[in-house]
C-alpha cells in the first residue's frame, strides 16, 4: 500500500505530462502565469464594470449608515441625556432615535440589494468562465486530452471554479467593505478626538506584522490545500472511470488505501490552514482588546480631567471593536485571493494552451469532395516520443477500399488519426483530393471524413438519437433506413421501445456488438466521402461480424475507405492491402495478388487464416 500511494503521490506532484504548456515552475513562468490570471480576472470583470461601480456605491452607503451608530451613541450620552437632566427635554433624544431608525433601514436595504446584485454578477461571471473553459476543452486537440486526464478536467470545472466563486462572491464585499470601514472609522475617530485616535492607531504596527505573517503562511497553506483536493478529485474520477476493471481485478481495497492516503493529505492541509486562521483570529482579538484597554485607561483619565466627554470615550470603545474586524477580513480576503488566484492561474494555463490542431484562418472550399487521399513524405511522432511514421508515402484513389495491416505499434492507428486530423504531421502533408487537411475547415473535414473506432461510444439517450448524431435533424425514416442497411433493425425491433429505447450511460443496455452496429448506422447516415474503420469489427461476435460484412459492401461502395483490422475476414472486402511495419509500407497490392504470391507477410497471414477455418 505504501508503495502504491507514494508512487501515485509522486506522479501527481512531479509528472509534467499533464501540465499545460502555459504552466511551469520557474519564477519567470510563474510571474507570466500570474499576469495571465489577472488578465483572466479582468476579462471576467470587464462586462460588469458599471454594475460593480453601483455595487460599490451601495456598499459604501450601507457602511456609512452602519458605522454611524457609535457616533449617535456619543451624541446621546454627551448631548441628549444632559438636556433631559437639565430641562427635561426629550426632543434631541427623539431626533437621535429617529436617526438610528433611518441608518438601520438604510443599512438593511443596502445590504439586501448588495447581496442580491453581487450574487447575480458573480454567477454571470462564472457562467461565462465555465462556458469559455468548456469550449476551450472541446477545441483542444486529441493529443492534449490524451495526456491531460479527465480527473484534472473535472478539477478545473469544480474545485477551481468553487475557489473563484468564493473569491468573486465574497471577495468584493470583504475587500471593499473592509477598506471603507477602516477609512470611515478612522475619520469618525479623528473628528471626535484626534488624540484618542492617535493612541488607538498605535496598535496598527502589531496588526500589520500579524496580517503580513498570516498572508505569507496562508498562501502556502491554501496552495497546498488546492493541490491536495485536486489530487483527490483526480484519483476519484480515474478510479470510478475504471470501476469495471477495479471490481474485476479485486482492486477495491488497494484503491481505498490510495484514496484514504490522498484524503488524509487533504485533511492535514485543510487543518493546517484552519490552525493558522485560528491563530490569526486570536491574535487580532488580543491586539484589539489591548488597544481597548489602552483607550479606556488613557481616555478615562481624560474624562476625569474634563478634556474628553464620556460619550466620546464610549464611542471610541465601540469603534475600536469594529476597527480591527475589517483588518482581519482584509487578511482573510487575501487568503481567498490566494486560493482564487491559484485557480485562475490553472484555468488561464488551460485557456492559453495552444491548440496543436488549429482550424485554418482562411479555409479552402473543397466541395465537391471526390475522396482521394495522399500521404506526401509524412513524418509523425507523438509528444516527446520516437518517430512513428518516417516519411510515409501513400496514395489512395477516390472510391478505393484499403486494408491496413501490421503488428501492434506499426503505426496503423496513427494513420487513421492523421486522416481524421486528430493530429497533424511533423513533416510532410496529407491531401484530401488536392487540398492539405490543414487548409480545410474543421466542419468540412468532419462532414467528409468519419472515423469509427472499436470503442463504439454511445451517448446517453435513445437509439434513434445516437444514430441521428451522424446527421442532426434527419427524419426518422432516414434513421431507420441507415440502421436497416447495417443490419441493426433486427435487434432494435426486439427492444421494448424499439428505436426509442434508451441506451443508458455509455450504451450500457446494449451488448458490444449492438453498440458497434448503432455506430455503423450513425456513420451511414453521415454519408462521408472518406470512412475509416479502426478495428471497428473487433468487438463483434461471428454472426454479427458476418452480418456487418454484408452491410460493409454496401456501406463502402463509392466512397474512399481505410480498414484497420487484424481479422482477415474483414480484409477480404478490400480492393487493396497495405502492410505496415515500423511506420513503413513493406507490402502493397490487391488481397488476391498478395495471397497468391505465396511470399511475404500477407501470404503468411492468409495461410494462417485459412488453416484456422479448417
Amino acid at each position: 500500500m505504501t508503495t502504491d500511494t507514494d508512487a501515485w503521490k509522486g506522479r501527481a506532484e512531479t509528472d509534467d505530462s499533464e501540465r499545460t504548456q502555459a504552466e511551469s515552475t520557474d519564477d519567470r513562468s510563474l510571474r507570466r502565469i500570474r499576469r495571465r490570471g489577472f488578465h483572466l480576472l479582468g476579462w471576467m470583470l470587464r462586462p460588469h464594470l458599471r454594475g460593480l461601480v453601483i455595487l460599490t456605491a451601495i456598499l459604501l452607503t450601507g457602511a456609512v449608515a452602519n458605522l454611524a451608530a457609535p457616533f449617535f451613541v456619543m451624541l446621546a450620552i454627551d448631548h441628549a441625556i444632559p438636556r433631559i437632566v437639565d430641562d427635561g427635554s426629550y426632543d434631541y433624544l427623539t431626533w437621535i432615535a429617529a436617526g438610528f431608525v433611518v441608518i438601520t433601514v438604510v443599512d438593511y436595504l443596502a445590504t439586501r440589494l448588495f447581496i442580491v446584485r453581487s450574487a447575480h454578477i458573480s454567477q454571470e461571471m462564472l457562467l461565462r468562465l465555465r462556458r469559455r473553459v468548456f469550449q476551450k476543452f472541446q477545441r483542444l486537440s486529441i493529443s492534449f486530452h490524451e495526456r491531460f486526464t479527465s480527473g484534472r478536467v473535472v478539477s478545473r470545472q469544480t474545485s477551481d471554479m468553487d475557489s473563484i466563486r468564493e473569491m468573486t462572491a465574497n471577495g468584493v464585499e470583504d475587500l471593499v467593505l473592509a477598506a471603507f470601514s477602516i477609512v470611515i472609522i478612522a475619520v469618525y475617530m479623528l473628528i471626535m478626538d484626534p488624540l484618542l485616535a492617535l493612541v488607538s492607531f498605535t496598535a496598527l504596527p502589531a496588526m500589520y506584522f500579524l496580517a503580513r505573517w498570516f498572508s505569507r503562511v496562508s498562501a502556502i497553506a491554501y496552495r497546498r490545500s488546492r493541490e491536495t483536493i485536486a489530487d483527490l478529485i483526480v484519483y476519484f474520477v480515474e478510479s470510478m472511470g475504471r470501476i469495471k476493471a477495479v471490481q474485476a481485478n479485486r482492486r477495491e481495497e488497494r484503491d481505498r488505501d490510495i484514496f484514504s492516503h490522498l484524503n488524509t493529505r487533504n485533511r492535514l492541509a485543510q487543518a493546517k490552514g484552519q490552525q493558522q486562521s485560528v491563530r490569526f483570529g486570536s491574535g487580532t482579538k488580543a491586539i484589539g482588546n489591548t488597544a481597548i484597554v489602552a483607550i479606556v485607561l488613557f481616555g478615562g483619565r481624560q474624562v476625569m480631567e474634563g478634556t474628553t466627554e464620556l460619550g466620546v470615550l464610549a464611542a471610541f470603545v465601540l469603534y475600536l471593536r469594529r476597527f480591527f474586524d475589517p483588518i482581519q477580513e482584509l487578511a482573510m480576503f487575501y487568503n481567498s485571493l490566494q486560493s482564487g488566484g491559484a485557480a485562475l492561474e490553472k484555468l488561464s494555463g488551460v485557456l492559453d494552451e495552444p491548440n496543436a490542431v488549429k482550424d485554418p484562418d482562411r479555409p479552402r472550399d473543397v466541395a465537391p469532395v471526390r475522396g482521394s487521399l495522399t500521404f506526401d513524405r509524412v513524418e509523425f511522432r507523438y509528444r516527446d516520443g520516437e518517430l512513428v511514421l518516417p516519411q510515409l508515402d501513400l496514395h489512395i484513389p477516390a472510391g478505393q477500399t484499403v486494408a491496413v495491416l501490421g503488428p501492434t505499434g506499426a503505426g496503423k492507428t496513427t494513420i487513421a488519426k492523421l486522416v481524421a486530423r486528430f493530429h497533424d504531421p511533423v513533416e510532410g502533408s496529407i491531401l484530401l483530393d488536392d487540398t492539405d487537411l490543414r487548409h480545410i475547415a474543421d466542419a468540412d473535414l468532419r462532414r467528409n471524413v468519419t472515423l469509427i473506432t472499436q470503442e463504439n461510444f454511445l451517448f446517453d439517450g435513445t437509439i434513434a438519437e445516437n444514430i441521428e448524431l451522424g446527421r442532426p435533424g434527419a427524419e426518422r425514416a432516414e434513421v431507420v433506413a441507415a440502421a436497416d442497411l447495417v443490419g441493426a433493425t433486427g435487434f432494435i425491433s426486439q427492444m421494448t421501445d424499439g428505436f426509442d429505447t434508451r441506451v443508458s450511460k455509455r450504451g450500457g443496455r446494449l451488448s458490444a456488438g449492438q453498440r458497434q452496429l448503432v455506430v455503423f448506422a450513425r456513420a451511414v447516415l453521415a454519408d462521408p466521402r472518406v470512412l475509416i474503420l479502426d478495428e471497428a469489427t473487433s468487438s463483434l461476435d461471428v454472426p454479427s461480424e458476418r452480418l456487418v460484412q454484408k452491410a460493409l459492401k454496401t456501406i463502402l461502395a463509392d466512397r474512399t475507405s481505410i480498414i484497420i483490422a487484424h481479422r482477415l475476414s474483414t480484409v477480404q472486402i478490400a480492393d487493396r492491402v497495405v502492410i505496415v511495419e515500423d511506420g513503413k509500407i513493406v507490402e502493397d497490392g490487391s488481397p488476391e495478388t498478395l495471397a497468391l504470391s505465396g511470399q511475404g507477410k500477407y501470404a503468411e497471414l492468409h495461410r494462417q487464416w485459412q488453416d484456422s477455418l479448417v
